[in-house]
């Protein structure tokens, strides 16, 4: 099994004048970069990095809605020639915006489950200073998704952004509350099949200990920790020039142990051509800044067998 991961930099639907379109990979930091064809252009390299990881199995975050989903999947995925995923799900979470987590499948899953509505004392687990009781604990959501012999947990954490100490207590919280969930979900969870996947947000200059530390090792196996020091960036942030690695790939020790070869492919083709750091090929098409696909790099793994 192929299971991805790929943040889509704000992936929405909307319509002028009756007719369908998608917004590019873009902040909306300036009104210029809000051009239809520059946007079109983005999807499609999306779309061409999707097709390019050949996952089976992809949780996506920064999704508006499902029928966001539907239409970038109808259209611009079935144009690249990718496959379709028969089962897709995009829950509202709690992002103000609407951007929130998506899966797309090609196999069945048993179950996938929204934990937008959990509150902190659903868990047990003590509100940080400063933050209303009865705020949600993800700030987006937290979809669980069983599949046969393993069970995935897609996350997108609270940004470092603008205060990174404010966002600290919150981020720690959700990953708190994952593992929980976790915990709550295997009565052995070292000895179970499952995995944590998506842009946790740890910022470039994390604190000590991060706040994704309840979720790191000895908890889990941190796959990315196998990909080769120096090279595990996977976002690139224009303004500043900084370079991080907010996707993550946490595996249970028991997924880790049975798979000692399985080494997560940080696919960073489709991003802008600023990131100088990414000395490799990049698709036709993508720019200085943009086109690009997103200002995340993808990220998939293979279980062989699984």
């Amino acid at each position: 099994m192929r299971i991805g991961t790929f943040n889509l930099q704000n992936l929405r639907l909307r319509s002028a004048g009756g007719v369908p379109h998608l917004d590019g990979a873009r902040d909306r930091d300036t009104p210029e970069e809000a051009d239809p064809e520059t946007d079109l252009r983005d999807r499609k390299l999306t779309a061409r990095i999707i097709a390019r990881m050949r996952a089976d199995v992809l949780a996506l975050q920064e999704v508006f809605d499902a029928a966001t989903l539907d239409h970038f999947h109808d259209t611009l995925l079935a144009e690249a020639q990718v496959p379709p995923y028969p089962w897709r799900q995009c829950p509202p979470g709690n992002d103000g915006r609407g951007l929130d987590l998506a899966l797309m499948s090609r196999v069945a899953p048993l179950s996938v489950t929204s934990h937008a509505a959990l509150r902190p004392r659903d868990l047990g687990l003590a509100v940080p200073d400063g933050v209303p009781a009865d705020t949600p604990v993800f700030r987006r959501d937290c979809l669980q998704a069983e599949f046969p012999g393993l069970t995935l947990f897609l996350c997108h954490f609270k940004a470092p952004y603008p205060d990174p100490a404010a966002a600290y207590p919150v981020r720690r919280l959700e990953a708190e509350a994952v593992r929980r969930l976790i915990e709550a979900r295997f009565a052995g969870p070292a000895a179970a099949n499952w995995l944590v996947l998506g842009d946790l947000n740890d910022p470039w200059e994390p604190a000590d200990p991060p706040a994704t530390a309840p979720l790191l090792p000895p908890f889990c196996a941190d796959l990315m920790a196998r990909v080769p020091e120096g090279t595990r960036w996977t976002y690139h942030d224009a303004w500043s020039g900084h370079y991080g690695r907010p996707d993550r790939m946490l595996a249970s020790p028991a997924l880790a142990a049975a798979f000692p070869d399985a080494v997560p492919e940080i696919l960073r083709e489709g991003m802008g051509r600023e990131a100088g750091r990414y000395r490799g090929r990049h698709l036709p098409g993508v720019g200085h800044h943009r086109p690009h696909a997103s200002d995340h790099a993808a990220v998939v793994v293979e279980f062989a067998g699984l």
